[in-house]
């Protein structure tokens, strides 16, 4: 048995509490190395020979390990356990507190052997909004989505066209009266949450160099008319959520300008990351011209960073992310650039907002493993980046096989605690990538394919604004194209709305429940998703048709028995 294998931690995602009385672990070991986990375990005050045992299920198998897991009780919410380990090839072993021992009598009794749990408190719970595990978001890019009030369109507005290939400085006219109008429509495709880019005063078309956060922009409206929105969404039963970024200010911000003006002396000096001044001009070194004047968001010089560390800083930005929860009702914030900002002040803006509403959903854009924001004390859930991406990997790239992926998938379900998982903001693609439909090759059947696969997965899915009208664009701006209103009720606006509806018929299940990733003997990848009913759904991503006999809830390439190449079927029972 590779012993180096074998691991937990405890009050981690491999331990946490999911109810007042029970406990979800997780083990490790190498890859079809143990032939059982058993866990032992009782109360903190009991005898250790007092403990019950229970046997754990393999819930699924990564790159290099196998993952089990067990949901334990504790009738008076305190717990105390350790790990039997029994390998493939008859070694005996005890995973506890103190390391791994021979397993015997006397080192399964020693208290020293059990992890502990001293008293499982509520409030330390990591507990996500319940709504959102229910949730289908849209994601809307407000300047592109319909111009609803021609009367503040900026000067030079261009022709709303959708072939069009937008550059960086380009303007459309969309706003929010646009998408007050369309409201209607949303709720006739299925979403139950809208996700918008930033509304705020600034600089850009794209709104995230904002200048004054307690503004929406000229070019989209105004506060009522912000109000209203909202308040129509509401009616309509969709969630609102804003984006914002408390990484940075736009360097047209009153802020900024102050301290351009009045270097050392202004009294925002020290709201920024200045390394010398002046300020101006910004010296870039990835274009030779020395050490930064002070730090930015990447090398962008009109995005300089903001000093969490201040208190008066702090103070500014939880004005402005309660405000909008106070006075506007909005349900969730995006939190763009999110890992770059310390993890003090997420602490802290975390509590003002559950303040005002306790099932405030909030979620950090991070592209990488973010387990140290995903504590019950930061974030809800992040942009699930790592965990999407890899679909790309293998559907569109093939840089993964399916076997690659089904591992890299079960490894990153890993990372989080379940409710941590059930709260992600999935997404194939957004403002900030390639169109799904382009990374695709322009094929809606490949593309279909993955959102549905995605739609299958734990956490909350999001659709780009566009895609349900099978919308083509690389990367920003070319992503950013003014919407294509001549799609609406086009046979891939039909599949996609067919896919929001299975998806929000079953989100009892799909929003929490057990997911196993597999991959069959004839290549299909296999998800099944458990919970009160059971979900087994097939993807044929291989060059070859596949025999497959199972009743279709929702299908594609998929007749008499056969699955061809770029089909799913999804069966309920």
């Amino acid at each position: 048995m590779q012993l180096a294998a074998l691991k937990h931690r405890t009050e981690s995602e491999d331990c946490f509490v999911i109810s007042p009385h029970h406990v979800r672990v997780r083990f490790h070991s190498a890859k079809d190395d143990v032939k059982q986990v058993i866990v032992h375990y009782t109360d903190n005050y009991l005898d250790t020979k007092t403990d019950r045992t229970i046997a754990m299920t393999k819930i699924g198998q990564g790159q290099v390990s196998d993952h089990w897991g067990v949901t334990l009780t504790a009738p008076y919410r305190r717990l105390k356990y350790t790990f039997e380990v029994i390998g493939q090839d008859g070694e005996h072993k005890i995973v506890g507190d103190r390391g791994i021992s021979t397993y015997n009598e006397q080192n399964l009794l020693a208290d020293s052997s059990y992890f502990k749990l001293p008293y499982l408190h509520q409030i330390d719970m990591d507990v996500t909004p319940a709504w959102v595990k229910d949730t289908v978001w849209y994601q809307i890019f407000p300047e592109r989505f319909a111009n609803g009030d021609k009367s503040n369109d900026p000067q030079g507005t261009k022709p709303w066209n959708s072939s069009d290939h937008p550059g960086r400085d380009d303007y459309y006219g969309g706003d929010l009266q646009g998408i007050l109008d369309k409201l209607d429509y949303l709720q006739e495709l299925g979403i139950n949450g809208l996700y918008l880019c930033p509304v705020f005063k600034a600089s850009s078309n794209h709104k995230y160099d904002t200048i004054d956060y307690l503004q929406i922009d000229p070019d989209f409206g105004d506060k009522d008319l912000f109000a209203k929105v909202v308040n129509e969404a509401h009616r309509r039963g969709i969630r609102v959520m804003l984006d914002a970024v408390f990484n940075h200010l736009g360097s047209q911000s009153m802020q900024w300008q102050d301290v351009v003006k009045n270097g050392a002396k202004s009294r925002f000096a020290d709201w920024f990351h200045i390394n010398h001044f002046p300020v101006s001009p910004y010296q870039n070194p990835t274009k030779g011209e020395g050490e930064p004047n002070y730090d930015t968001f990447a090398f962008e010089e009109h995005m300089p960073k903001l000093n969490t560390a201040n208190p008066e800083v702090q103070d500014f930005l939880l004005e402005i992310a309660t405000y909008w929860v106070k006075y506007f009702d909005i349900d969730a914030w995006r939190l763009d650039v999110a890992n770059e900002v310390d993890h003090h002040f997420w602490r802290r803006f975390h509590d003002a907002v559950t303040a005002i509403k306790p099932d405030f959903y909030i979620v950090g854009e991070i592209w990488h493993n973010a387990r140290p924001w995903l504590n019950g004390d930061e974030f809800s859930g992040v942009m699930n980046y790592p965990y999407t991406l890899q679909i790309e990997d293998h559907f569109f790239k093939h840089n993964k096989s399916a076997i690659e992926l089904t591992q890299a998938l079960t490894d990153q379900l890993m990372m989080y605690r379940d409710n941590n998982n059930w709260a992600m903001l999935n997404m194939l693609d957004s403002h900030d990538t390639a169109r799904l439909f382009t990374v695709a090759g322009d094929d809606q059947q490949l593309g279909m394919q993955a959102l549905t696969f995605m739609f299958m997965q734990p956490g909350s899915p999001c659709i780009y604004y566009g895609t349900e009208m099978g919308m083509t664009g690389g990367e920003d701006p070319d992503c950013r194209k003014p919407m294509d209103w001549q799609q609406a009720d086009s046979p891939i606006w039909q599949q996609v709305h067919a896919l929001i509806k299975f998806r929000l018929q079953h989100k009892a299940v799909l929003s929490g429940g057990q997911t196993s990733l597999t991959v069959t003997e004839d290549g299909l990848i296999k998800v099944t998703r458990t919970g009160n009913e059971q979900l087994t759904a097939y993807f044929n991503t291989t060059d070859q048709a596949a025999t497959l006999t199972v009743p279709a809830a929702l299908s594609q390439n998929y007749a008499n028995g056969v699955l061809a190449p770029k089909g799913f079927v999804i069966t309920v029972k």
